[in-house]
């Protein structure tokens, strides 16, 4: 098995899931990221794990889908797959997602508004085992041939697989002689700025630069949080792996101006370039891109909370992601390398159960990045002081 496969199954077993003996496992992966799903398997096993379920999603046979079902049914996705999850809740297992694209650009002759109906493999059921905090889970990134043609095309393929293994190795901290420890420190940084943010208690933060006016409101208990998380049975965990992000989230009724994309984003497995959304009253009144627009608006009309905000998250340039300078086409790597917002789904942890009622309710949670050195981020306090939060993507508080 080839080494960096070990390493990185290792890390997000023992670190990232942090999998306890006698857990269940779920593992979700695209057909072609075979081999990394084994090694996890294997590594959890040795852990200890009771049972480990490997789960493979074939993005052909959702093209099939789209391409062919009727109309009235692109929305539809059987009761049993939110069943399951709820379940792998109830049971209190661990969950590891690979991301990346396994075929990059293979729903780009779709109809862009059929595809953006169709939202599987996501469930909405997610959202409410994360807010239940039941799975110590994480998404980690699994390159594969195909991505890294799409990343760096500008070399021949064994080059290119070669160079996107290297800054996967690097974003995880796998270059790090105790990748683990290494994460700790980074996990006590994002920790010590979100509770920076969390005494200043703003009631706005305002994004301007770059194409991007946009002033989002947050809630009166909003909470910054950063650097990992922990289940109710106080497994410490980490969601995300690479992480580099705080994150709350906003009042769904208060984002106001215009905000423009700072790098491309993938949604159903199509690429949006040059995404544009204009806010009023809280919510997305009217959307424009060079390439996928039509999508995005599927997306945001899904239901009542799709075109609100359900998260507002702010990165800086220290963080090793963004200084990569590779756009990689997959939003757990690029939502770490820029702030960014959410529409749909928030996260109950971003506020006390005083204003769990307002939070924003949505069947999806997509993340879109806004932000960038020539991004300037500020807060505003509720008597309408204005302070320097990120400028030049450097922390100012």
């Amino acid at each position: 098995m080839d080494d960096r496969i070990e390493r990185l199954a290792r890390l997000v077993v023992e670190f990232g899931a942090n999998v306890q003996p006698g857990q269940l496992v779920e593992v979700f992966a695209d057909l072609g990221k075979e081999e990394l799903a084994r090694a996890i398997a294997a590594v959890a096993y040795d852990r200890g794990a009771k049972f480990v379920e490997v789960t493979y999603y074939d993005p052909r046979v959702k093209h099939i889908r789209v391409s062919r079902v009727r109309d009235e049914w692109l929305e539809y996705i059987p009761p049993w797959w939110g069943q399951r999850v709820i379940e792998l809740g109830r049971v209190h297992a661990a969950s590891i997602s690979l991301a990346g694209p396994a075929a990059p650009r293979l729903f780009d002759d779709l109809d862009p508004a059929r595809l953006g109906r169709d939202i599987f493999p996501r469930v909405k059921e997610w959202m409410q085992v994360t807010n239940d905090r039941t799975v110590n889970w994480c998404i980690v990134p699994c390159p594969t041939p195909d991505w890294a043609a799409q990343v760096h095309p500008e070399l021949q393929p064994p080059a290119a697989f070669d160079r996107l293994w290297d800054e996967i190795g690097h974003v995880c901290r796998l270059d790090e002689a105790d990748p683990p420890s290494a994460w700790r420190e980074r996990s006590a940084t994002l920790k010590d700025v979100s509770q920076r943010m969390n005494e200043r208690a703003f009631d706005a933060v305002q994004f301007e630069g770059d194409g991007t006016d946009l002033t989002v409101g947050l809630l009166p208990t909003s909470r910054w949080n950063g650097g990992g998380d922990e289940t109710v049975d106080g497994i410490a965990h980490m969601p995300n792996l690479p992480t580099e992000e705080v994150f709350t989230a906003p009042d769904p009724e208060r984002a106001e101006g215009t905000v423009r994309a700072t790098m491309p984003l993938v949604a159903s497995g199509a690429t949006i370039d040059g995404l544009r959304v204009r806010f009023e009253g809280g919510r997305a009144v009217q959307i424009d891109a060079d390439r996928g627009a039509d999508t995005i608006g599927a997306f945001a009309s899904r239901d009542e909370g799709a075109s609100r905000l359900g998260e507002v998250a702010l990165v800086d340039r220290e963080g090793r992601i963004g200084s990569t300078g590779t756009v990689f086409y997959d939003t757990l790597l690029d939502e770490n390398a820029a702030s960014h917002v959410a529409l749909g789904d928030a996260y109950d942890s971003s506020v006390e159960p005083e204003d769990h009622e307002r939070l924003n309710r949505s069947e999806i949670h997509l993340d879109f990045m806004i932000g960038g050195p020539s991004v300037d981020v500020t807060g505003i306090t509720r008597d309408g002081e204005r302070v320097p939060v990120l400028r030049g993507g450097l922390w100012q508080i």
